[in-house]
């Protein structure tokens, strides 16, 4: 039995960060607390990357989609896993099977992050992230 629920949703805001049209630059998939954290639902989403940390609490397991405009014209994304470092071992351990499912769903990404340390996610640090994945970043030598 798969832990995803409301993969449709999911699937939507995928679309939704992916499209150059929409002003959605971020969603995540959390835990839901009505089945006691046992299934993967669809969260927030938003525009405003500070919005996006603010998500990433102590305590939670939050899967993100985010989208990275690179240059002028083109936009890279990661899918970032953030395992809170007030998580219990157990629930730490589950993530990387439930991880699985849930890139089933956004299966297109530059780059993949797992931290449980906010300063990882400086958004210089994924712009320079997805700039080295994309091949885009070239030492001018300065």
């Amino acid at each position: 039995m798969s832990v995803i629920q409301d993969s449709d949703d999911i699937v939507e805001l995928y679309e939704s960060v992916r499209d150059d049209n929409s002003d959605i630059t971020w969603f995540v998939c959390v835990y839901d607390h009505e089945g006691q954290g046992r299934n993967i639902v669809a969260g927030a989403s938003g525009s405003d990357y500070s919005e996006f940390l603010d998500m990433l609490t102590d305590d939670a397991r939050v899967y993100g989609y985010v989208g990275v405009p690179i240059g002028s014209t083109v936009t890279h994304f990661a899918f970032i896993t953030w395992i809170g470092p007030a998580v219990s071992p157990l629930k730490k351990a589950k993530v990387s099977t439930d991880k699985a499912f849930v890139k089933q769903l956004m299966p297109s990404f530059s780059k993949e992050v797992l931290t449980d340390n906010k300063a990882d996610l400086d958004y210089d640090k994924v712009v320079q992230m997805l700039e080295a994945a994309s091949g885009a970043a070239y030492d001018t030598g300065r």
